[in-house]
Order: structure tokens, then C-alpha cells, then sequence
């Protein structure tokens, strides 16, 4: 060991001679420091190219919705090229929010009651401009929901709108209870096992448009509570169509995720102060039924859902609650056709709880697997400001269900 920290220091110091002679003659001069970054810049690039740039791993349950994707939504055989500087999960996760643009959107508000006295609060992006669908009556409308705390003013949101626009859709956001700046009218908020208020909404927005197309998108819990929904409903729903990103398949395993040192000091301690916000803002709804102060000592997002997500919905445990929440339990009754978008380097979503075998059971079933791109991260080209991987597939596969889903009919 002495030998080997001599030889270390030796070493070392050498390598400091060796750089402070580089600088003082001209380090790119010299023509040795040009040719040691050239070296490093295409071992990089090989290693770039044989083990990040991959085609991500179509599953599907039936051939005819694989042959499907393959010529309406080819995006989903083709290589995803994560940014090359960032393309590990948690910068990608971490990055997206703040690189990516936010297109401006002008929403109209629509404020619904819902069957126990409450209201939820929906942005509609009414595309009347539409060149390619200008009778509102048959106008696509796209239903988006956002992830755990998201809003309609999420960056992700804000794209889908403007993509759609591209497309001549109509949108509208489901603002999940109390999150949108409205008032709680009931002691209720949200979670993503219950889905009577995902419910309501579909059948308001199917009821004001029935000759439209109309398809969903959601994102994280977003996902996760249309699934759930589309699991429960089976084929007896109006939606033509659905996509999901960056899912969390299995509760147990993402709260596991997310408790791990690095990954709770970077998402989960935040995630769960936001929710401790969310819900402080209508204290006074609560105090009768739940201690909270307790709830606002959470220091993680199943400490949060164990005192206060598991009371508010009368489940006996958090197991329970989460049991019922994990939407791979669901996955086989789905009944329309569904794209799923997740990245197996996901730390919401740890890659061995994603249901592969469910899907390859279920004919309505696709799952779009990434080998990087993080949670809702999907980061591409060198500066990632104006479109994602998930974009990109957003755009296809809602165009190609519009455009030709009949072909899918007798799937």
C-alpha cells in the first residue's frame, strides 16, 4: 500500500509538470493538448454511440398495434439520441423543467361541480383558429393530466397544447382539486386510485363534444390515474385513445426508489414539501379529520401519504392505498388502445417493476421503453429547449389515432 501511494504521488506530480509545461508553451500550441481533447472527443463519441443512442424496445400484445406504431407512429423504432451532455436520469429529471421553453397558451377556465359538493377546475385551449378542423363539433379534443403537484402551466403541458395546435386539436387540462388556485369546497383532494373525478370530467367534456375524437394523455400520477381509470372502465369509455409518460407502475417499488439517500435529497423531500403546500393552503378543510400537524412533519412523500392520502380516502393502511393504487394491476383490462412512454433508468419508476409480461397479454397494449431519458426528462439534441423525445411521440401517436385508428378496429 505505501508503494502504491508513492507511486500514486510520483505519478501525480509528474502529470502536474507535464500540464504546468503544456500551459506555459501554449497547451493547444504545442499541438499534444489538441490531440489529447480530439482523443477524448471521439472515445466519447464512441462510447456515445454504442451505449447511450439506442432504438428503444417496442412491447406490444398484438401485431397489428405493433405494425401500426411502425407506420403511423415511427418514432418509437427510431434511435433516441439523449442530449449528449446530459443524458443520465437524474440531470435529464432534474434539467427538464428548467431548459425546456414554456410556449405561451391562453386558457379559458371552466370551473365543473362535482357529485359530493366539490368543483375541479379545467383549462381549455379551444384551438378556434383550427385550419384543419374549423366545425368545433368534430374538433379533436385531447384530455391532459399532469403529474403528482403539475398544473395546466407545466412546461410539459404547454408543449402537448402547442403540439396539438400544430394539429389543429382542441385541449383541455384536468387540474386536479385545490392545486389550480380555486377553492376546496369539500374536505377532499386527490390521489390517483380514485378516480370518480377523472370520471366526471370525461363524461363533461364527452357530453359537450360527442362527435369529436377524443383521446387522453397523462403524465407521472397523471398516467398513473388514467390508467387506473381506463383499467376499471375497460372498453366502456369514450376515449378512442390514451398515452401515458413516465408512469410509476408499481407504488411500493417507486416509493423504494425514492427513498434511497441520493434520490430522496433530490426529489423526494421537495415532492413532499410541495404536497405539504398544496394541501396547507386549505388547512381549515382538514383539521376535523386529520392530524395536521403530524401531516406537515412528513419528511417523504409515503410518510405524507401514510398520515394524510390513506386517511382522506378511508383506506384501513398505506399498504392498502398503495396496493390499490399501482396501476400494473390494471394493465390487463385495458380496452382501448394505449401507448406507454417510460425510460428504464427512471428513478420514480425502477425499470424491474414495469409490467412487460402483463403487456404482452393485453392486445391494446404498448409500451415504449427508453434506456435513458429519466422522469419526464426525454431530452434530445444539443440544447433541448423546444421539443423532447416525449414530444415527439406525443405528437405521432395521438395524430396517428386520429388520423387512422379506425385501422385499429377490430384489433
Amino acid at each position: 500500500m505505501q508503494r502504491l501511494a508513492m507511486d500514486l504521488r510520483i505519478l501525480s506530480r509528474e502529470l502536474s509538470l507535464y500540464l504546468e509545461h503544456q500551459v506555459r508553451i501554449g497547451f493547444f500550441g504545442s499541438g499534444v493538448g489538441l490531440s489529447l481533447i480530439l482523443g477524448f472527443s471521439f472515445a466519447y463519441a464512441c462510447y456515445y454511440m454504442s451505449s447511450i443512442a439506442k432504438k428503444p424496445q417496442l412491447v406490444t400484445g398484438g401485431e397489428s398495434f405493433s405494425r401500426f406504431l411502425q407506420d403511423h407512429c415511427p418514432v418509437v423504432t427510431e434511435t433516441y439520441y439523449p442530449t449528449v451532455w446530459c443524458w443520465e436520469s437524474r440531470g435529464q429529471t432534474l434539467l427538464r423543467p428548467f431548459i425546456t421553453s414554456k410556449p405561451p397558451v391562453k386558457y379559458r377556465n371552466e370551473l365543473i361541480k362535482t357529485a359530493d359538493g366539490g368543483q375541479i377546475s379545467l383549462d381549455w385551449f379551444d384551438d378556434d383558429n383550427s385550419k384543419c378542423y374549423m366545425d368545433a363539433s368534430t374538433r379533436p379534443t385531447i384530455l391532459l393530466l399532469p403529474g403528482l403537484t403539475g398544473t395546466s402551466k407545466e412546461s410539459y403541458i404547454l408543449h402537448m397544447i402547442h403540439l396539438s395546435e400544430e394539429l389543429g386539436y382542441r385541449c383541455v387540462v384536468f387540474n386536479n382539486r385545490g392545486v389550480a388556485g380555486e377553492n376546496l369546497l369539500t374536505p377532499r383532494t386527490y390521489c390517483c386510485a380514485n378516480t370518480e373525478d377523472l370520471e366526471t370530467v370525461i363524461q363533461h367534456v364527452h357530453s359537450l363534444y360527442p362527435s369529436a375524437p377524443f383521446l387522453a394523455a397523462g403524465v407521472s400520477m397523471g398516467g398513473m390515474l388514467l390508467l387506473n381509470y381506463l383499467g376499471k372502465m375497460g372498453p366502456k369509455t369514450p376515449l378512442k385513445a390514451a398515452a401515458t409518460f413516465s408512469v410509476g407502475w408499481n407504488t411500493f417499488a417507486c416509493s423504494e426508489s425514492l427513498e434511497k439517500p441520493l434520490n430522496w435529497l433530490l426529489f423526494n423531500y421537495y415532492l413532499t414539501t410541495c404536497l405539504q403546500s398544496s394541501i396547507n393552503k386549505h388547512r381549515h378543510m382538514f383539521v376535523k379529520q386529520i392530524d395536521m400537524d403530524h401531516v406537515m412533519k412528513a419528511k417523504s412523500i409515503r410518510e405524507f401519504d401514510k398520515r394524510f392520502t390513506s386517511v382522506m380516502f378511508g383506506y384501513r393502511t398505506i399498504d392498502d392505498y398503495y396496493t390499490d393504487a399501482s396501476p400494473n394491476r390494471r394493465l390487463k383490462s385495458v380496452g382501448i388502445p394505449v401507448l406507454c412512454l417510460n425510460s428504464v433508468d427512471d428513478v420514480f419508476s425502477p425499470s424491474h417493476a414495469i409490467p412487460i409480461e402483463t403487456a404482452k397479454q393485453n392486445p391494446n397494449v404498448a409500451l415504449v421503453l427508453t434506456s435513458y431519458g429519466g422522469h419526464i426528462g426525454f431530452l434530445e439534441g444539443i440544447w433541448p429547449r423546444q421539443s423532447t423525445y416525449m414530444d415527439r411521440v406525443f405528437k405521432q401517436f395521438v395524430q396517428a389515432m386520429v388520423e387512422h385508428g379506425h385501422e385499429l378496429s377490430g384489433m
